[in-house]
């Protein structure tokens, strides 16, 4: 079940969720350290992370599931948020180059079609971002922030997932250890239990960050196939980019 979009804005007008912001600012900044000419959409509630592209990216969208509701983003400029079914975009194929996803995955109740959807947009060299709560941290496990919402996943569970949507996942990492307390002794803290966490307890991260590639070769049916027979998938042919 998605968190309505009310209370996700609420809780990033916090001082924890402004920690949470800078937290995972860092790490997927880390991952995508420029998307210059390219196509960046942001999935879920990723209007706090997507507005480092815009002064590099060819264009920038927010889309926002029906099931969590919408806000109008940027407030300043041209508004580039859409709302919208999670397993419907409105992008022709392959026509995006990096999509992320935050407050997204786990509170979808069609994990399966949305990432499929996700597949059919993505150019043959695009790549996928998830930030998703990780079901054995404390974040998981609070109601009190948006990660404690819908379904955590493991990361076996994660690969499953994505492998099964035609995804390779590559980059695996980790973030938020400190409790999800709003308490100001903590918010100073922060950076401190990011290093001694990714030490000494890494499994109990707050967050499950992946990246995976989008892959064109299918998996084989059940079954087994004739002799010398290749199984593909039908790849989604380049579509021009949408005026």
């Amino acid at each position: 079940m998605h968190p309505e979009v009310t209370e996700l804005r609420k809780f990033y007008g916090r001082p924890l969720g402004g920690m949470v912001r800078r937290l995972l600012t860092q790490r997927i900044r880390s991952r995508w350290r420029t998307t210059q000419s390219g196509a960046v959409i942001g999935f879920g509630f990723a209007v706090p992370y997507i507005g480092m592209f815009r002064s590099e990216a060819a264009r920038v969208g927010a889309f926002m599931p029906a099931a969590q509701g919408a806000v109008v983003w940027p407030t300043s400029d041209a508004v580039l948020s859409v709302m919208l079914d999670e397993a419907l975009f409105p992008l022709p194929d392959a026509s995006i180059d990096f999509l992320l996803c935050v407050h997204g995955l786990e509170a979808s109740g069609r994990p399966a079609a949305m990432l499929r959807e996700i597949w059919r947009v993505l150019a043959p060299e695009g790549r996928v971002l998830l930030v998703v709560p990780n079901r054995r941290g404390l974040w998981a496990r609070f109601d009190t922030t948006p990660f404690g919402h819908g379904r955590p996943y493991s990361r076996g569970q994660l690969e499953r997932l994505l492998t099964d949507a035609l995804f390779t996942p590559f980059e695996w990492t980790s973030a938020l250890y400190m409790p999800p307390l709003d308490r100001q002794w903590m918010m100073r803290w922060a950076t401190v239990f990011e290093r001694v966490g990714a030490r000494l307890w890494p499994a109990f991260a707050g967050v499950i960050i992946v990246e995976a590639r989008k892959e064109l070769m299918g998996a084989l049916p059940k079954g087994k196939p004739a002799k010398g027979q290749t199984v593909l998938a039908p790849a989604h042919s380049l579509a021009k980019e949408a005026k």
